[in-house]
C-alpha cells in the first residue's frame, strides 16, 4: 500500500486532501489496469478519471476498501468501454444494410433500386411479425425505449430481440438472394 494512501484508512470517508492523495498516489495503476483490457492508452487514461470522479460523487464509500472499489470499478468501466467498442462496430457493419443509397440516375440504377427494396419487403414479410416491426422501428432511429412502449415490450430486452430479428434477417436475406 502506498504511504498517501494509508491515511484514508484512518477515515471513516474520503475528504478531499485525501482523495487528492489518492487519486496521485493511484491514478496510474488505475489507468494502466484499464489500458490491459481496452488497448488504447488515451481511453483508459480519460476512463480512468471517469473512475475517480465515481469515487468522488459517492462519499459514502468506505475508506478501508477504497483501492479495492477503485480496482473493481475500473475493471467494470474496462469492460463496459469494450462492450461499447463492439457495439459501435456491429451498428456501423450493420449500417451498411440501411445506409440511404445515393439517388438513382439511370435507369440500370432505378431498377436495381426497386429490385432490391422489393427483396427486402419479401424478407420482412417471412420474418416474425414482431422481428419486422422491431426492424422498421430501428430504421426510423427511435430508442428502445419508444420501441418498447410501442410495442409493449421491456426496454432492457429490445436490444437482444432487435438483434435477433437483424440476425434472422440477414440470414432469410442470404438464403432466398445469396
Amino acid at each position: 500500500m502506498n504511504a498517501p494512501s494509508e491515511s484514508i484508512v484512518s477515515s471513516a470517508n474520503v475528504t478531499q486532501s485525501d482523495f487528492e492523495a489518492l487519486f496521485r498516489a493511484d491514478y496510474g495503476r488505475i489507468a494502466r489496469v484499464i489500458a490491459r483490457v481496452v488497448g488504447d492508452r488515451s481511453r483508459s487514461e480519460e476512463l480512468a478519471v471517469e473512475v475517480f470522479l465515481k469515487l468522488w460523487r459517492n462519499p459514502e464509500i468506505q475508506a478501508e476498501n477504497v483501492q479495492g472499489w477503485l480496482y473493481r470499478v475500473a475493471v467494470r468501466t474496462a469492460l463496459e468501454e469494450l462492450r461499447r467498442q463492439m457495439r459501435r462496430r456491429h451498428y456501423e457493419r450493420m449500417l451498411i444494410w440501411i445506409r440511404p443509397r445515393p439517388i438513382p440516375a439511370t435507369p440500370e440504377e432505378i431498377h436495381s433500386t426497386i429490385e432490391e427494396q422489393r427483396r427486402v419487403r419479401l424478407v420482412l414479410a417471412g420474418l416474425k411479425p414482431r422481428q419486422a416491426q422491431l426492424l422498421l422501428l430501428r430504421n426510423h432511429d427511435l430508442t428502445y425505449e419508444q420501441m418498447g412502449a410501442i410495442l409493449g415490450l421491456n426496454p432492457a430486452s429490445v436490444g437482444t430481440l432487435l438483434g435477433r430479428a437483424q440476425e434472422s434477417f440477414r440470414k432469410e436475406y442470404i438464403k432466398k438472394y445469396g
